[in-house]
């Protein structure tokens, strides 16, 4: 930190490098004590270093409220507040790359030798750039969301002083494929990396002081989030058959309102 440089040990012994990093980086690396480093070489040559540094995670606030987030195949993700990502832009990529493998798999087994290497490669390419983008999706939709003034989830939270409350991913993707759906649905809903986008709400929510509870999955979204009857869903609508109640709207605004209260009956104790 005293001339912002790292010592490396090369094959010519050991030489010290400027960082060339913004204020952010800046900002992470002062006062710390970086516990580990990985040096990184890029496809075109050029290297970039990755330095690991540790932090305190505060203590959640107490929260008496909860925000709850609703997952879904036509919005990736609705939570209680009313913010929603829609899927539509995102599965209009997702087959965009679908229909590139496909035709480079069948060029593999079809083309001469220079051709199958040229495929095979830029199907790894391909590989990697599918990966970043749902990475990148997920870091928007649990932190911040890119030109547009709509909080995200770990925001949203921190603002409203509210914990987060989420449905158990465990065996999503089972219970699902156990609908009768078309094979571009069922590619859609394999395909996207619901556990990375858990992790990483848990550990961004963990360094903003946010807490984060998991609820039961059984019927959040087919319970009226007012009177707690069990009502209709029938694709992006919900009714409810309570005469006394009546409510209908977004059927993922009414899981999230759901998953909301379970969260608090949670966090107070009163569930597993």
């Amino acid at each position: 930190e005293r001339d912002w440089t790292v010592s490396l040990t090369t094959v010519e012994g050991r030489e010290r490098f400027e960082l060339d990093v913004g204020s952010y980086q800046r900002g992470r690396l002062t006062g710390s004590n970086p516990k580990a480093a990985t040096l990184v070489k890029r496809q075109d040559g050029s290297s970039f270093i990755q330095i690991g540094v540790e932090s305190e995670v505060p203590e959640p606030e107490h929260a008496v409220k909860a925000t709850g987030v609703d997952l879904g195949r036509r919005d990736i993700a609705h939570t209680s507040e009313g913010d929603h990502w829609n899927a539509q832009q995102l599965n209009q990529v997702r087959d965009h790359y679908s229909r590139l493998r496909a035709a480079l798999q069948r060029k593999v087994g079809e083309g001469t030798r220079s051709t199958r290497r040229r495929c095979r490669e830029l199907l790894q390419r391909l590989s990697g750039r599918e990966r970043r983008f749902q990475a990148w999706v997920n870091h928007c939709i649990s932190t911040c969301v890119s030109g547009t003034e709509s909080l995200a989830i770990v925001a949203r939270a921190k603002a409203t002083c509210s914990l987060i409350a989420l449905e158990g991913l465990t065996g999503m993707r089972e219970r699902t494929n156990q609908q009768s759906r078309s094979k571009v649905e069922r590619r859609r809903v394999n395909s996207w990396a619901f556990s990375q986008w858990r992790q990483f709400l848990e550990y961004k929510a963990a360094r903003a002081g946010v807490k984060v509870v998991v609820v039961p999955p059984a019927y959040p979204s087919q319970t009226c989030h007012r009177c707690l009857w069990l009502g209709q869903r029938e694709g992006k609508r919900f009714r409810c058959v309570n005469p006394a109640c009546g409510w209908e709207g977004d059927a993922d605004l009414n899981g999230a309102n759901g998953i909301a209260l379970l969260g608090v009956a949670v966090n107070r104790g009163l569930l597993p």
